[in-house]
């Protein structure tokens, strides 16, 4: 199956965390470790709080490849670093963290973290 199947994008974007584990080059999966998630139409992005440093970051970009797990959909997922729609990634951690969080959302949509964000684009 290719791409997220509509109920699959609604769940894991309604999910207040994800799971995400990124591969080693031997194929075998890293710790998973709990980050933000955010839709943009149907699709699904990620950033790194701690920037392109971040250990998580440099694996995704290492391999490219992955696990997700949240709102009861498990999914091997390819991570595509991309640079646009910086705004509307923003708008989206406002909107679904901004009220709950607001003392962290200014960390995730900080130039760092701006710097460090991959859409998951499941296999």
């Amino acid at each position: 199956m290719n791409g997220w199947t509509s109920d699959e994008i609604e769940r894991v974007a309604a999910a207040e965390e994800l799971q995400l584990a990124t591969r080693r080059r031997d194929g075998t999966l890293r710790n998973a470790l709990p980050v933000w998630v955010v839709r943009h139409g149907d699709d699904l992005y990620v950033r790194s709080v701690n920037g392109r440093g971040a250990t998580w970051f440099r694996g995704a970009l290492a391999t490219g490849e992955g696990h997700v797990r949240a709102g009861g959909v498990d999914r091997d997922v390819s991570f595509v670093e991309t640079d646009d729609l910086k705004e509307e990634i923003d708008a989206a951690y406002q909107a679904k963290y901004g009220r709950r969080y607001p003392s962290i959302v200014p960390s995730i949509v900080s130039d760092k973290a701006r710097s460090a964000a991959v859409k998951l684009v499941p296999h």
